[in-house]
């Protein structure tokens, strides 16, 4: 009886918490899915996020296994507000970055448009960029219960090997700014790139391969803090 009590109790503080976060428009974009409150199919929806409909060859890692499932249930209704409420910060403090939230993470992405841009053919981060960076790692340092994927894309301009070699070093330089220069623990980082292969514009036009000149990051629940709300519902 006392745990039918505390799952009811626990239900209705995280309808609460939801209903505080919707203005969030990375909340609005969310379904009840992406929220946690049944469980989900996987990593599919976020895999989809980062890359579009294409299917890349690059990187370092398996996406899938990074990314993890979605938790369902109480727990996943408590992981999903959490989520929630992390990217209603970032959209805060970075208000030129695309953040949505999908399944039990959120995906922020970043172009020439949003924040996090390279010069051509340069894998350095400029100042520009660096202040939003900035401003992330002070959310990452918030929450500490998380895992970060940053996964680096290019345009089609240049050889299919020279964008590979130079998403790699410009997703890199992302994941190393954050560990090496803000002190972020790189136990949580995983990096990957795709080079050309997976384009979100089109890459005949100047404003396709803008946006295929882009970072993703994303944001998922680390072990600890899916048990953490394990044990806060009662299971």
């Amino acid at each position: 009886m006392k745990n039918i009590i505390k799952n009811i109790g626990v239900i209705a503080m995280a309808m609460v918490l939801t209903v505080n976060l919707t203005s969030c428009e990375a909340t609005q974009n969310a379904n009840n899915k992406q929220k946690g409150a049944v469980i989900g199919a996987g990593a599919g929806a976020v895999l989809g996020a980062i890359l579009g409909n294409n299917v890349g060859k690059g990187g370092n890692g398996e996406l899938g296994a990074v990314l993890g499932g979605v938790v369902g249930g109480t727990a996943g209704v408590l992981i999903g507000n959490k989520m929630d409420k992390q990217a209603q910060e970032i959209e805060s403090e970075i208000p030129g970055a695309e953040v949505e939230r999908v399944d039990d993470g959120i995906v922020i992405t970043f172009d020439e448009n949003s924040g996090v841009y390279f010069d051509t053919a340069k894998y350095n981060i400029n100042t520009a960029s660096q202040q939003n960076l900035d401003k992330l790692a002070g959310v990452l340092q918030e929450y500490v219960d998380t895992n970060v994927l940053v996964v680096g894309h290019t345009d089609s301009v240049g050889s299919e090997d020279s964008n590979m070699l130079l998403s790699q070093r410009r997703a890199q330089a992302v994941t190393n700014y954050f560990t090496s220069t803000k002190g972020l623990s790189s136990s949580r980082f995983t990096t990957n790139w795709y080079g050309e292969q997976t384009p979100v514009g089109d890459n005949a036009t100047p404003e396709g391969r803008a946006q295929n000149r882009r970072v993703n990051i994303v944001i998922v629940p680390n072990e600890k803090m899916k048990l953490d709300a394990e044990k806060e519902a009662g299971n």
